[in-house]
């Protein structure tokens, strides 16, 4: 579609982005409204600027951007590389736009180290969007970008200021009508009460000290996840404390997820032991323990004016709940326990989520297996919540080939139940922290504030790439952990430490850290 009257706009427009004229190619001039070459096929290897593109350096460092082989989808790439540092931008100007949203897609690949590296939306009429390049380097990643096209025009760029040997590969762009972004910019701040009686002290970024609701709000938190201990030791993330976070968190503007474990302890891959009340019970009365429980716990909820938003009817059950009755071993007795879970849920309220919630986020084939039996058992829910930590659930492209395949296989939203990183590996604490070794972190990913903030948008990045806008969003797991003597990992141990103060959103020093920034991604 090309309209003359729009060729000076076209040679302007680059000018104005500060973009010298000699790095313009003669088409720039005949802007399309589509994306040419957006798989970098034409041109075979060794390109600086292929058809459709064009290539600008400020330090003349043009070369940096080239053809190879290897694609995605065909058989060759765009990629960014030199032996010596480098700034160069790959970019196509599209014209005659209709104004309205528009989606940018990618699949992008990293070996990381860049002072930055991303993908670009900008004259387009409003804001410049943007969205890193993960570091990946092997898997491909698929990223969006949205934007708003208000002035009929965009320009689609690919950028790298990188050091010497660092690398990007970019390949089969779509720019297509759509929107993307995250309904759900959560974390689970289930420890916050305890660690506030025992002194535990909250600051902003700037040293002032508050409510630590508000200034995850004042970040861009939108939702809270607190669990629920049917008993526990400590006498915290009970029934009572946890109606009580509730009002605080209904109070900051926040939406609700509660996650009920059914244990008076720790629920997770590893264990799910029954609360002391139930021991004992059959199965048939277990199963009216957890639809009473359930029920009680969430219709006090309602009492109050904290109504759930969500609900995850038990933690991490890959090996299922309330064992043994309810493990997966035996899933006809699970599907029931599940199912008990949900109706008293549904009792309370129709319009609260119920979501099913299992570990080893990049595990295809055991999330595959688990959520196919639990849909021939006849288990009912909204959504798959999945937890995926770097450090121990494989790479990120393994996340995304889950996450992408749950959303479709069952036709369910999705998201990330928890994650998180660390920003340091010293303990502030006498207790050593779970990850505390370099040897433990994730490639491209340092123990620094920048590396829990990079991978904190890469892993939001991902989730927002669910086809479908069947992404939902993200809880970080336990942003309000501190080091608080007395607020240690084991709720009968009151003199037990805390193994995750590095991977709080708090620092050593209370404040709130850079990784916060999450929370405003689009």
């Amino acid at each position: 579609m090309f309209h003359p009257r729009r060729t000076l706009r076209a040679l302007l427009l680059p000018l104005a982005a500060g973009l010298a004229l000699t790095a313009l190619p003669a088409q720039s001039a005949h802007a399309a409204s589509t994306l040419t070459n957006a798989g970098f096929e034409s041109n075979g290897t060794g390109t600086t600027t292929p058809t459709g593109w064009s290539t600008y350096s400020a330090g003349g460092q043009t070369a940096a951007s080239f053809t190879e082989a290897g694609g995605h989808g065909g058989s060759y790439r765009l990629t960014h590389y030199s032996a010596s540092a480098y700034k160069v931008e790959t970019y196509q100007y599209l014209s005659g736009l209709t104004n309205g949203n528009y989606k940018l897609t990618a699949w992008v690949r990293s070996g990381g180290g860049q002072n930055s590296a991303y993908l670009a939306l900008k004259n387009c009429g409003g804001a410049e969007q943007r969205t890193d390049i993960p570091v990946s380097s092997s898997g491909w990643i698929r990223i969006v970008t949205p934007v708003a096209v208000t002035n009929n025009q965009c320009t689609i760029s690919i950028n790298s200021d990188a050091k010497a040997g660092n690398w990007i590969n970019v390949d089969d762009l779509t720019f297509t009508s759509g929107t993307a972004g995250l309904p759900i910019k959560g974390s689970d701040v289930s420890s916050l009460a305890k660690s506030e009686a025992k002194g535990g002290v909250y600051k902003n970024s700037s040293g002032t000290t508050g409510d630590a609701l508000a200034i995850l709000k004042s970040a861009g938190q939108n939702y809270a996840r607190l669990k629920v201990w049917v008993n526990p030791a400590d006498g915290y993330n009970n029934k009572a404390r946890v109606l009580a976070t509730a009002k605080r968190v209904k109070a900051q503007g926040m939406k609700l997820l509660v996650d009920f474990h059914y244990s008076d302890t720790w629920a997770d891959p590893g264990a799910q032991s029954k609360p002391a009340a139930w021991a004992g019970h059959s199965y048939s009365q277990l199963k009216t323990d957890v639809y009473n429980h359930t029920y009680d716990v969430l219709n006090a909820l309602k009492a109050q004016g904290t109504t759930a938003d969500m609900v995850q009817v038990g933690n991490e059950i890959n090996g299922g709940m309330l064992w043994n009755e309810g493990s997966t071993s035996n899933w006809s007795q699970l599907a029931g326990l599940l199912n008990s879970g949900y109706d008293a849920v549904k009792a309370v309220n129709s319009g609260t989520t119920v979501a099913l919630h299992l570990a080893k986020g990049g595990d295809l084939a055991g999330t595959r297996w688990w959520f196919d039996s639990a849909v021939s058992n006849g288990v009912k829910f909204d959504v798959i919540g999945l937890s995926y930590y770097g450090y121990w659930h494989g790479t990120l492209a393994d996340f995304q080939t889950t996450l992408d395949d749950a959303a479709a296989r069952y036709g369910k939203p999705v998201y990330l139940a928890e994650t998180a990183y660390p920003f340091r590996l010293d303990s502030k604490d006498s207790h050593e922290n779970i990850i505390d070794l370099s040897s433990e972190l994730v490639s491209g990913y340092p123990a620094s504030t920048a590396g829990q903030t990079q991978w904190m948008k890469d892993v939001a990045s991902i989730v927002e790439a669910v086809p479908n806008g069947r992404g939902l969003g993200i809880f970080y797991w336990e942003s309000t952990w501190t080091a608080v003597t007395g607020n240690g990992w084991d709720p009968t141990d009151a003199s037990s430490g805390n193994g995750w103060e590095n991977q709080a959103l708090f620092g050593y020093d209370d404040r709130a850290l850079p990784a916060m920034a999450w929370f405003s991604h689009r």
